[in-house]
């Protein structure tokens, strides 16, 4: 009998991750379609932009291009007068390790000026680089940079917290390139939305950091 019982929870609980799956993905998507944009003429200007990070490389060494292509995003934006200053956002808990370094370094060969660019170094989630952006940096009208799928959750996450955000959309890998990463982001999304009703915090705050 309890063989019966289980074959029927784990019926029950698949299904209950798909709808989960389904609900979080559309919410997103349909709430965030007036808010992406991929050409760099129609995107309105903002004082300020972000930049969500990505390792430099991926773990077999090669170049990663979700790297590469967010920063000629950013290179677009900034020569196309949409944004005026820069917070890169990301990862640096391990020695030898800092998106926000190693993306300041490829923006500056680009001719990013280094006195428009401000480091997050406790960007450890999507969550945390957004929340931040008010708590630490003071701002509450911003452009995210990314690729499109990570865009609109990084903006539906502003929403929720009251922040006017738009995204600009970096070009996207190959669909071989990128298969773990969009499947990553389906499961991402459902973790989003526990996060945002169980009031989750970010892992660090600190002091606060004026952009002028």
């Amino acid at each position: 009998m309890w063989k019966k019982y289980l074959k029927w929870f784990s019926f029950a609980s698949l299904i209950l991750i798909i709808l989960s799956v389904v609900f979080a993905n559309y919410s997103i998507d349909k709430s965030t379609d007036h808010l992406i944009y991929s050409d760099v003429n129609l995107i309105p200007a903002k004082r300020v932009g972000i930049l969500l990070g990505t390792s430099k490389r991926l773990k077999s060494g090669k170049p990663n291009q979700y790297f590469s292509n967010r920063i000629d995003a950013t290179i677009d934006l900034y020569k196309a007068g949409k944004i005026e200053f820069l917070v890169i956002s990301g990862d640096n808990c391990k020695r030898g390790y800092s998106e926000p370094e190693d993306m300041k370094n490829e923006l500056l060969k680009k001719g990013f000026p280094a006195d428009k660019i401000f480091l997050d170094y406790a960007g450890f989630r999507t969550f945390d680089s957004v929340f931040r952006m008010k708590a630490i940096f003071g701002q509450t009208d911003f452009t995210i940079i990314s690729q499109e799928f990570h865009n609109r959750r990084a903006i539906y996450i502003a929403r929720h917290l009251g922040l006017n955000a738009i995204g600009f959309n970096a070009k996207d890998v190959t669909a071989y390139m990128g298969f773990k990463t969009k499947v990553r982001e389906l499961f991402s999304r459902v973790k989003m939305f526990i996060d945002l009703h169980t009031g989750k915090q970010p892992k660090f705050l600190g002091e606060k950091i004026e952009i002028k």
